[in-house]
């Protein structure tokens, strides 16, 4: 069994759907990648996989206990860590009060070993906090009672990019400890960084479910073909060639198809150059969107 399993969830508000008929599986020890942008859906699963929210039909599992039984839910989240996109603080009191609460509740066995590599300022009221002094004081309640399944909403909002760093190979430590995490992001780079597979989620409907060097195969490569004489449009007018930029003798575009082909196709040419290299992820994303999600 899977540390997360979900079984054609749905939520629907009225007539506007949130999310629809969404199936997938989390392993124990990966870490998981919901990806979307803003609206597509991401915040609702998580509320919904936590209890937060009702499902509409369908359901799910979190280490085992189904969330729909409330006893089997609250048993499960003694071994969970969560960290919302908003988290919400009693901004009255101190980080210092605010964890100690957390560790009346659930514990803190690593509460110091997470301050060394995040460091909110303690002693401090949690209202004079910075974005990022928040973000790394909701970082550190969500891992320091050591739990089995970790579940984030955009855990590095706020976060410089140093911290960002020094978070995403935390990350890959937790992993290789055994730790099983899924976090939702549309930052597309640290789930290239970090991330063993991802689901890919648009207008609340799962599109892609699979492993990050898949996703970016599917998102083909970037060309860039120098040749003697200039290429017309028509001699590059086969399967697998989108996006194509044309400048003189030089022409560019993404190729998804067979590479056999490409490589019979330019051999007819007498080429000056040629490169062919992986996508930005954030381009192998737009595959899924495209010009709707543009609009």
């Amino acid at each position: 069994m899977g540390a997360i399993e979900v079984s054609h969830l749905s939520k629907h508000y009225g007539d506007v759907v949130a999310v629809d008929d969404l199936s997938f599986e989390v392993e124990e020890g990966e870490i998981f990648g919901y990806l979307g942008p803003n609206g597509a859906g991401k915040t609702t699963t998580i509320r919904a996989l936590l209890g937060f929210q009702t499902p509409t039909a369908g359901g799910a599992t979190l280490l085992g206990h189904d969330i729909a039984d409330e006893r089997a839910l609250r048993e499960a989240k003694a071994r969970i860590g969560y960290l919302p996109a908003t988290p919400s603080f009693d901004e009255n009191v101190t980080g210092e009060v605010y964890l100690d609460f957390h560790a009346s509740l659930k514990g803190d066995d690593r509460r110091d070993e997470l301050l060394a590599m995040f460091t909110p300022p303690l002693d401090r009221k949690i209202s004079t906090y910075s974005t990022g002094n928040k973000q790394m004081l909701g970082i550190v309640q969500t891992f320091m009672h050591d739990p089995d399944l970790v579940i984030m909403d955009e855990p590095t909002a706020g976060l410089d990019p140093i911290k960002q760093e020094r978070f995403n190979e935390f990350l890959r430590a937790e992993r290789d400890r055994g730790t099983t995490v899924l976090f939702s992001s549309h930052i597309l780079g640290e789930v290239r960084r970090v991330c063993d597979r991802v689901g890919v989620i648009r207008n609340g409907t799962l599109v892609a479910l699979e492993d990050v060097g898949t996703l970016l195969e599917r998102g083909g490569k970037l060309v860039r073909v120098h040749t003697a004489d200039p290429l017309d449009a028509a001699d590059l007018d086969f399967d697998g060639v989108v996006d194509l930029e044309r400048a003189g003798n030089e022409a560019r575009f993404t190729f998804t198809g067979d590479y056999n082909d490409l490589v019979a196709l330019l051999a007819a040419y007498d080429v000056v150059d040629l490169d062919i290299e992986e996508p930005p992820l954030e381009d192998v994303f737009m595959h899924f969107y495209g010009e709707e999600e543009d609009a």
